[in-house]
């Protein structure tokens, strides 16, 4: 019984590892497509996960909403932040420092 325990955690520890693999490869997608359609640069290439929390997705069903932070830059010599919010492997929000919005809406 003790095994199977065991190997039912390890099956559940890599399917995480690999679903998390392949859903931060698409908030890594969407930053980058978002920052090329706005001319910005995305820092680093890369995006960094802040929470990871359980809720129902429009279907009713349970799914990982993850969210993540990455850096962009609209002159080169900046830091500004930007935030990915997926639900399962569904974008819910994806949200540009509102400092670079105000930014351009001046222009």
């Amino acid at each position: 019984m003790f095994e199977i325990v065991i190997l039912t955690l390890l099956m559940v520890a890599g399917w995480f590892w690999l679903d998390s693999t392949r859903v931060r490869e698409a908030a890594i997608a969407l930053g980058k497509d978002a920052c090329r359609r706005e001319n910005l640069i995305l820092l680093d290439y890369t995006v960094a996960i802040a929470s990871i929390r359980i809720k129902r997705n429009r279907h009713g069903r349970f799914a990982l909403r993850r969210i993540y932070n990455f850096e962009f830059s609209d002159t080169g010599n900046n830091r500004l932040n930007g935030t990915i919010i997926l639900l399962g492997r569904e974008l819910e929000l994806l949200d540009l420092e509102k400092r670079y919005l105000e930014t351009q809406q001046l222009h």
